[in-house]
Formats: structure tokens, C-alpha cells, sequence
């Protein structure tokens, strides 16, 4: 069916808004027709960024539910996947600009480790060997950093890349896709945590946009094990070595080998990618 056909999409019921004015996701799921479940897999891969309260509740607004049932009209009647559907909804001007929640976390986490530890901007810059007007815009949230700056900072706080994620320390067992902790670095780089706490390996849903990578070579302590899902992955050990990796293909080295890597398709990357020990 064609977007023209004036076809109008179902309104919303006028109703009393939950907390703050806002819906939680059971009512969102029964006004769009969805199921929770299928509302937080599309969150997961972008549709929608529901806000969420202090005790971590989805909050949506009537907006959300309008793109959501379009959305759906959409999956159902021109069975358009979330790819194309995001697609089209970011032509049309329908999609909410906004920082994601895990990257508008990231700038406060590097504060408060800068702050801990008693050292200016000027005294990371120098270390680190980035800009101190780099540290100030990425500690307000108005910068992305690559794989590479990530682990140049978090070498110079004696930490992780993982810590940056601020897991919790109890190992949920089951991770769905709506409750996994996302980091978004970059630009066009999306690692989504599966699963931490008491763990000895560090697997992740890695999402890289065409073009984008890590940046820099890279190294640390441990092991790594790749899985390509779809899409394409150019990955160098030592400057010396190159590898293209394709859907279907496993990758193993270990992590002390300088590496970088960069998504050299068309297409958004998606690799499972493990560490272990979980240092990364």
C-alpha cells in the first residue's frame, strides 16, 4: 500500500497520562497491538527511545505510541522490516533526534572517575595524549569516542572499558534484548553488553554502521573470539596482517596483538564479539 493513499492510522484513545504524564509500556503495548516483548526488541534496535523513570521504567509519550502504530501499519500491511522502517521514519522527520540514554552516560561516568582519582583535564590530556577541549566535550556529553580513545582512558583510570557500562555486580542469568547495557561509541559503533556480574568472558553484540571502527590500534590482556552475524568486518593485527570476515566466519587472537578493525561494506556490521578475562 502506498504512504500516499491517505489511509489514517488509528488515534490513540484520549486518556488520563501514568506517571509524569507519561505511559508505561503494558498500556503502550495494548494501544499499539504489540506485544512488551516486541516493543523492547525495537527499542533495542533504534525504533524507539522511551525515557525512563528514576527506578529505570519505560516512559512513552502519546508521540511514541503514534510512530509505534505507524510503525506497526507499516511491518504489517507492507511488511517493511525495522531497518526500512527506521529509514523511512527518519525521511519523514519522525524520529526524535536525542543522544541515547548509555551515550548521555558516558561523559558523567569519565567525570566522576576523573574527579575520584584528583586530576584535572590538563592532567588526562597530557597522558592520554588527547585534546583538553576533546576530555571537556566528552565529559559533557557533546563528543562520541572511538574503541581506541575508550581504552586509552580507561588505561589512565586503571579500569575497563566494561566498567563504563556500570554493570551490576549480580549476574542476571537471562539478558532480553530490551535490558542490555548499551554503549554507544563512535561515531557508528554500538556495543551492546550480553550479559556480566560473576562472569570469566566478556561477550557483546557489536553493531557497526558502514565505515565506521575502532579508530587506532588497540591492545590489552586476554583473549578474543569473533562470530560475523552479517555483514562485513576488515580487522589488522600488527599492521601486518589483514582479514576481511564474512557472515558465517569466526575469528580468534589474542588481545595483547595491536588490532583495529572497520566495517568495510554497505551495510550495518553485526558480530558477536568475546573477551575473556573480562578486561576489555
Amino acid at each position: 500500500m502506498p504512504l500516499s493513499s491517505g489511509k489514517s492510522l488509528p488515534r490513540a484513545t484520549p486518556r488520563r497520562l501514568g506517571v509524569g504524564g507519561y505511559l508505561r509500556i503494558g498500556e503502550v503495548a495494548r494501544m499499539v497491538g504489540i506485544s512488551s516483548s516486541a516493543l523492547r526488541s525495537w527499542e533495542a534496535l533504534g525504533l524507539i527511545q522511551p525515557q525512563r523513570s528514576r527506578s529505570r521504567y519505560r516512559l512513552y509519550t502519546q508521540q511514541d505510541v503514534q510512530l509505534l502504530k505507524r510503525a506497526y501499519f507499516w511491518r504489517r500491511v507492507r511488511g517493511l522490516n525495522p531497518a526500512a522502517i527506521i529509514h523511512l521514519l527518519k525521511r519523514q522527520g519522525r524520529m526524535r533526534r536525542t543522544t541515547p540514554a548509555p551515550a548521555r552516560l558516558l561523559g558523567p561516568q569519565l567525570r566522576r572517575l576523573r574527579r575520584s582519582r584528583g586530576v584535572s583535564l590538563a592532567a588526562v590530556a597530557r597522558a592520554t595524549d588527547l585534546s583538553v577541549g576533546f576530555l571537556s566535550a566528552l565529559e559533557r556529553g557533546q563528543m562520541s569516542a572511538s574503541v581506541a580513545t575508550l581504552r586509552r582512558l580507561a588505561g589512565f583510570y586503571s579500569t575497563s572499558i566494561l566498567a563504563l557500562f556500570d554493570p551490576s555486580a549480580e549476574n542476571p542469568r537471562l539478558v532480553r534484548p530490551g535490558n542490555r547495557k548499551v554503549l554507544e561509541t563512535g561515531p557508528g559503533v554500538r556495543m551492546e553488553l550480553l550479559a556480566w556480574g560473576n562472569t570469566a568472558m566478556e561477550p557483546h553484540l557489536f553493531r557497526i554502521a558502514p565505515g565506521a571502527g575502532s579508530g587506532e590500534a588497540y591492545a590489552h590482556d586476554g583473549e578474543e573470539f569473533l562470530y560475523i552475524l552479517r555483514g562485513q568486518l576488515q580487522i589488522r593485527l600488527n599492521e601486518e596482517e589483514s582479514y576481511r570476515l564474512r557472515p558465517g566466519d569466526s575469528f580468534y587472537f589474542e588481545s595483547s596483538t595491536p588490532h583495529r578493525w572497520q566495517n568495510p561494506g554497505r551495510r550495518e556490521t553485526w558480530l558477536l564479539w568475546v573477551n575473556t578475562p573480562p578486561t576489555f
